[in-house]
């Protein structure tokens, strides 16, 4: 007990006294513009303003931000107006994207999880030897479907509320990835 008493009190070398510490200010300092790498630092010295902010804006300046926030404006009323315009998604297609995307993304996941306990399981007894790379692979393949199962999801759904379409989805997975890209092209333009 003693020796840790000693051994407490004795300061470390590597942490300084308050003496070697830089001193407070509460202004920023700027080293002089002057100084050059073979130069020791002479001295320090105020800068009053940012750049920026060293007066008040000229009449061009002040119109051209006028013109600015009246672009702004007008742009953003087109795009309140284009959101009224689109269609909300019924709550029966919703219901039926979410429950898609959870089974898409589920599945996966819990196959994942169940290879790894049986791995481990056949690791623990012995019975086969199982390369170390088998359970990346698998956790890398089962994982990664688990990911793209939320597009897969929500692509697979049909989009009217009256179709259900089928238990895979593969010819909605066609009809909606098509359309999908055919808006981003009308967007682009």
């Amino acid at each position: 007990m003693k020796t840790l008493t000693i051994v407490l009190q004795i300061t470390p070398p590597h942490i300084t006294t308050r003496s070697n510490q830089w001193p407070r200010t509460n202004e920023t300092l700027h080293r002089s513009r002057r100084e050059t790498p073979f130069q020791p630092a002479r001295k320090w010295r105020l800068h009053d303003g940012a750049k920026g902010f060293t007066g008040r804006p000229t009449n061009k300046e002040r119109e051209s931000i006028a013109k600015s926030k009246s672009n702004t404006s007008s742009s953003r009323k087109d795009k309140k107006n284009n959101m009224d315009d689109d269609d909300k998604i019924p709550d029966v297609v919703w219901d039926r994207m979410i429950s898609r995307i959870l089974v898409y993304v589920g599945v996966p996941l819990a196959a994942g999880f169940f290879m790894l306990q049986v791995f481990s399981v056949l690791k623990e007894q012995g019975s086969v030897n199982v390369p170390k790379w088998v359970p990346f692979v698998t956790t890398f393949v089962t994982f990664g479907a688990s990911a793209l199962g939320v597009a897969y999801g929500s692509l697979s759904t049909s989009l009217s509320a009256d179709e259900e379409g089928s238990l895979l989805g593969f010819e909605q997975v066609e009809k909606n990835w098509v359309e999908m890209w055919e808006q981003d092209e009308e967007q682009d333009d």
